[in-house]
């Protein structure tokens, strides 16, 4: 298991016994002391917060963007860990920024398995964690079954596209979106059809580069909603092209390249 596959799952477990406790006794500073040790974590809320739907229409498919004033900033953000508090696995993703992002406001999709606070911490350059926070009313995200039966998500596995990269300029900022066909089941779903669990498969790292320069780096697990998506910004200098891999638990590579601007 991969270094940061077997730190996600060391977290899960000690979030599982911190929720042995009083069912409504918040999580929070037992998973902050799990995942930051002794570090301070201050708030953040002058410059980022998590944006959120109160009550989610699709506890499975959550949107999450976790949004960043610039002018306000205390250095450049270096990292971002976005943990959905009550799920059985909370680290749902940690996005870790290159010098390529100007603006590191991050979008996604989570799982809430319940009534939830979705927390995102930020970390500078120089080390100082900031946190934000919007609590979620949603619950069965984590076993709600698949859209697609596991054949039909097997013939699209790794599929890839983006969504805005035609309108990128060049010098200009742009907004894209990566789309990764994957069930990226959590363990916790039945087929419907052989009424068995769906052993967990999901996305573990997703690597976005620019002409070879790492944009962003991402650390998944089964928090993340099927067919993840990650929304970055990054400003294109010159003629290019946008390249994504991603690895999922069971071992496999997926791979895809964009020419920028976009050929018609």
């Amino acid at each position: 298991m991969p270094k940061h596959a077997a730190a996600l799952a060391l977290i899960a477990l000690i979030a599982l016994s911190a929720t042995a406790r009083a069912a409504d006794e918040a999580p929070w500073p037992d998973l902050k002391a799990a995942i930051f040790g002794d570090k301070a974590v201050a708030d953040g809320s002058a410059f980022m917060r998590v944006e959120a739907p109160q009550r989610a229409y699709d506890a499975a498919v959550v949107p999450v963007t976790i949004r960043f004033d610039g002018g306000h900033m205390p250095g450049r953000i270096r990292a971002v860990t976005l943990v959905v508090d009550k799920n059985p696995a909370p680290v749902a993703a940690v996005f870790r920024l290159g010098d390529g992002i100007a603006d590191p406001t991050i979008g996604t999709r989570v799982r809430v398995n319940e009534y939830t606070n979705i927390h995102a911490v930020a970390e500078t350059e120089d080390g100082s964690l900031f946190m934000a926070a919007a609590f979620v009313k949603a619950a069965g995200g984590c076993s709600a079954p698949a859209s697609k039966t596991p054949d039909d998500a097997l013939a699209h596995l790794g599929e890839m596209r983006t969504k805005n990269l035609d309108a990128a300029q060049i010098g200009a900022p742009s907004r894209v979106e990566l789309l990764i066909r994957h069930p990226n089941y959590s363990g916790m779903q039945m087929d419907q059809i052989k009424r068995t669990y769906v052993p967990a498969r999901f996305i573990e790292t997703i690597e976005v580069s620019y002409d070879g320069t790492q944009l962003l780096q991402v650390e998944g697990n089964i928090s993340l909603s099927e067919n993840p998506v990650v929304e970055f910004s990054f400003t294109p200098n010159e003629t290019g092209r946008l390249s994504a891999t991603a690895k999922d638990s069971d071992g496999a590579v997926f791979t895809g390249a964009w020419p920028v601007p976009a050929t018609m």
